[in-house]
């Protein structure tokens, strides 16, 4: 599929009493952007953890304890998620869940989900500090592409999108969009990441699409502070927008952003672009490294 439109996702996180207020949550989102033709849904980084309120407050304002209780939905979750996609006939990525792994620790996954089911998953790479050292979730070890209906999709989560040489092997491997799904608690961590995505469209050639969360959650240990927009990065190039951003949304609200992608064009400006930024990447490899006096 060369077309593809697009809902990025300015997710606010909730307060529920009951899993039923999720899901109509839930459920009314993605019948929006089904409405509005959308194909290609992305929800943000840890989104799901507004889950963490069905448990009450001993649950909700300890770190180590929501990420355990988060397991007794998680098949509910992965259930509704599926469901969803089937019913609209869209590929969902997910707002990333907090897994628990054989080994007794967490990973930060993003599931994505298509008509018939799970795609495939894509786990953090690169853990912040806030992750490593107060929240004690783990770092994956795999870079992914994911085989869709509209092509090769890859997953970039928050933080990741800040190191260029997993974007460059997902792009390498086929992937021509990159969902970065991110949750950011200032403007300087948004524009990291914003800066991360931009930089990867341009390295790469790609789209590169950022869900944040968004808005105060002030219950929560985990979200209580939530800043950034929506937004789809392009290359700068002929045929894309002078700065590179063909979407984005407002400061003020929880929102879709909408986006309508051209496959054809990333292939076209490969080929016939002001320059070459993806072709050329590997003459850097073989440039003389500086030396010291």
């Amino acid at each position: 599929m060369s077309n593809v439109k697009a809902a990025i996702a300015q997710y606010d996180i909730g307060y529920f009493s009951h899993w039923s207020e999720f899901e109509a949550k839930l459920t009314q989102w993605v019948k929006q952007a089904s409405m509005q033709g959308a194909k290609l849904l992305v929800f943000p980084e840890y989104g799901s953890m507004e889950l963490a309120s069905i448990f009450g407050r001993d649950i909700y304002s300890c770190l180590s304890k929501q990420l355990h209780s988060m397991q007794t939905v998680y098949a509910e979750y992965e259930t509704l998620y599926k469901e969803l996609a089937k019913r609209f006939d869209v590929i969902i990525l997910a707002s990333t869940f907090p897994v628990l792994q054989d080994d007794g620790s967490f990973r930060n996954r993003a599931n994505l989900y298509g008509v018939d089911g799970l795609i495939g998953y894509q786990d953090k790479l690169i853990m912040t500090r806030f992750e490593n050292e107060q929240w004690l979730i783990n770092a994956g070890n795999e870079i992914k592409v994911l085989d869709s209906d509209i092509g090769r999709i890859a997953i970039n989560i928050c933080y990741d999108v800040e190191f260029p040489l997993i974007a460059y092997q997902q792009v390498k491997a086929g992937a021509d969009v990159i969902l970065a799904p991110s949750c950011t608690d200032t403007m300087a961590g948004f524009h990291r990441v914003r800066i991360g995505c931009q930089a990867r469209a341009l390295e790469n050639q790609c789209y590169v699409l950022q869900s944040p969360t968004f808005g105060d959650a002030d219950w929560s240990q985990a979200v209580d502070v939530n800043t950034g927009r929506a937004s789809v990065y392009t290359p700068v190039d002929y045929g894309f927008p002078n700065d590179g951003i063909l979407a984005e949304g407002s400061n003020d609200v929880a929102q879709w952003v909408y986006a309508d992608l051209n496959l054809t064009e990333i292939a076209r400006v490969r080929q016939e672009g002001q320059v070459f930024n993806y072709r050329d990447w590997p003459l850097q490899n073989a440039l003389q490294a500086p030396t010291s006096n």
